[in-house]
C-alpha cells in the first residue's frame, strides 16, 4: 500500500516554533517552505533552521518535504542541505516543463554522490502553477524516476488564466482533471491546491469532498485547523469498511484453499476491487478505526 497523502502541510521555513510543533499537527506529510513564505532577507536564516531541524526533531510519523527556491535564486544551496539533513522528498514551485524536474534532479544526484547517500534515496514532486505546466504535466510527472507526485497551485494558475477563484471551483475543472490523469499514468500521486479561506469550515469541506471524488490523493494546508476537516472526509463510512474486510477475508480463504478464484457474497472480485479494499483499510487505520 502507497503512503497515504490526504494533507500536507506547510510551515514556513523562518518559524522555529512551528519547525519544531509541524510533526504534532496531525498531517500525513510536512512541507517545509523556503520559497515564498519566506522573505529574500531571511533565506538563509531559513535554510539552516529547517537543516537544524530535520536534524533535531523525530519527523519518523509524518513524509517530509520541503519546497525549494529556483535553482538560479538559491534552490541548488536549498537542494544540498535538505538533501544533506535527510529530507524525504523535494518539491519543486512552478514547475513548466519536464527540463525542470530533470534539471533538479541532476542537482540532487550530485549532491547524493557528493555525500554518499544512496543514489534516488531523495525524491521529488513538482507544483503546477500556470497554463503552460497543466498542459506539460503528462511529461513532468513521467521525467524522473525520483517523481511521487505532482500538486496544483491554484493562485498562480488562476492568474495566468486571467480569472480567480470562485466557489463552485468551475475555474479549476480541466487543470484538476489534466493533472489528475497525468498523475494516475505516471503512477505517482496527485496533490489538490490549499483553500485559502482559513476560517470558512464549509467551504473546504465542499472542495474536499469534491477533490475525493475526483480521485485526488489528498490537498495541501496552510492552517492546522483544515487538517482533521479534511482527513476526516478522506475517512471511509463503517459499511465501507465492512466491505474491504470482506474482501480481504475472501483472498485469505481463496489462498488458504489454493484457489485462484476469489469470491465474495457471490461476486467475483478482482485487481481493481482489492486495491480499493486495501486503500480503504489504510484510511481506516489512519483516521483510528477499528480493523482487523
Amino acid at each position: 500500500m502507497e503512503r497515504l497523502r490526504r494533507t500536507m502541510m506547510f510551515v514556513p521555513g523562518a518559524n522555529p516554533a512551528m519547525l519544531r510543533d509541524a510533526v504534532l499537527y496531525g498531517a500525513d506529510s510536512v512541507m517545509f517552505d523556503l520559497e515564498d513564505a519566506v522573505s529574500l532577507k531571511e533565506k538563509d536564516t531559513a535554510r539552516v533552521l529547517v537543516y537544524s531541524a530535520l536534524k533535531t526533531f523525530d519527523y519518523s510519523s509524518v513524509e517530509t518535504v520541503v519546497r525549494v527556491n529556483a535553482l538560479d535564486a538559491g534552490g541548488k544551496q536549498d537542494i544540498e542541505a535538505m538533501v544533506l539533513g535527510g529530507i524525504n522528498v523535494i518539491r519543486l514551485p512552478k514547475t513548466e516543463t519536464a527540463q525542470d524536474i530533470i534539471d533538479v534532479d541532476a542537482v540532487i544526484t550530485a549532491v547524493e554522490a557528493k555525500y554518499d547517500i544512496p543514489a534516488g534515496t531523495t525524491h521529488m514532486m513538482a507544483a503546477i502553477e500556470s497554463a503552460e505546466g497543466v498542459l506539460n504535466a503528462r511529461e513532468i510527472a513521467k521525467a524522473s524516476d525520483r517523481m511521487i507526485g505532482i500538486a496544483l497551485g491554484a493562485e498562480d494558475y488562476v492568474t495566468s488564466q486571467k480569472t480567480r477563484r470562485y466557489p463552485d471551483g468551475a475555474e479549476l475543472s480541466f487543470a484538476r482533471n489534466y493533472i489528475l490523469h497525468s498523475a494516475r499514468a505516471a503512477g505517482i500521486a496527485a496533490i489538490d491546491t490549499v483553500y485559502s479561506d482559513v476560517d470558512n469550515e464549509e467551504g473546504l469541506r465542499h472542495e474536499t469532498e469534491l477533490i475525493k471524488q475526483l480521485g485526488f490523493d489528498g490537498k495541501s494546508v496552510i492552517n492546522p485547523r483544515q487538517i482533521p476537516v479534511i482527513n476526516g472526509i478522506y475517512a471511509p463510512t463503517v459499511k465501507e469498511v465492512q466491505k474491504a474486510q470482506e474482501v480481504m477475508a475472501g483472498i485469505r480463504e481463496a489462498e488458504a484453499k489454493g484457489s485462484g478464484v476469489i469470491a465474495v457474497n457471490g461476486q467475483m472480485v478482482d485487481k481493481p476491487i482489492v486495491e480499493r479494499a486495501e486503500r480503504v483499510l489504510a484510511l481506516a487505520k489512519a483516521t483510528n478505526m477499528e480493523v482487523d
